[in-house]
């Protein structure tokens, strides 16, 4: 066993890793520019949002208010009719700094948990690929596994669910590989 204390140098550095390796993925290479699509008549669709005052957060359209709802005419008339939206509003003015400053946080978290789990797996000292094996994996499921239900239950496009795989399987070799080099001896 290894004491998730002698683990932070690993744990930092990996989430730095990441970090960089996502900034790359996302920002200079054109691997995500096809996720999302443009709405027709976005401007419309933008005004008419804001004349409503949508509050940021998740909407769901049509949503019956409650389980009995859905069994109603009026409610199964409007899936037959479609669409059916699901819909995160966020709020003007975004500040990217916030989410930056969340996906390192999240990495440091994942980071964490690949420290957890391989430090009770494997003790110092122990070969450079029993400790990439341990925190490979638990960072890959960390990065990737939750993605697959928004597909599933969401009908997110599949393509962009694959291309976050990927990434994840990214952010989970480097840091299986940074665990590997910075292992306690």
């Amino acid at each position: 066993m290894t004491g998730l204390t002698s683990l932070w140098l690993p744990i930092v550095v990996s989430a730095v890793f990441v970090f960089v390796a996502s900034s790359i993925l996302h920002m200079a290479i054109p691997w995500h520019r096809s996720d999302y699509s443009s709405l027709p008549g976005e401007d419309k669709v933008l005004d008419a949002f804001r004349a409503w005052n949508v509050a940021p957060g998740d909407y769901l359209a049509p949503r019956p208010a409650s389980r009995e709802g859905m069994k109603a005419p009026e409610f199964q008339e409007k899936m037959k009719k479609g669409p059916v939206l699901v819909l995160s509003v966020l709020p003007g003015g975004t500040s990217f700094g916030s989410r930056l400053a969340l996906w390192f946080a999240y990495s440091l978290v994942i980071s964490l948990f690949a420290a957890y789990i391989t430090g009770r797996a494997v003790g110092p000292g122990e070969p450079y690929l029993h400790v990439f094996r341990f925190a490979g994996a638990t960072a890959f499921i960390g990065y990737s596994a939750g993605l697959w239900q928004f597909s599933i239950w969401y009908s997110r496009s599949w393509l962009t669910t694959f291309k976050s795989t990927v990434d994840g399987l990214i952010y989970g070799l480097l840091t299986a590989g940074t665990f590997g080099w910075l292992w306690p001896k």
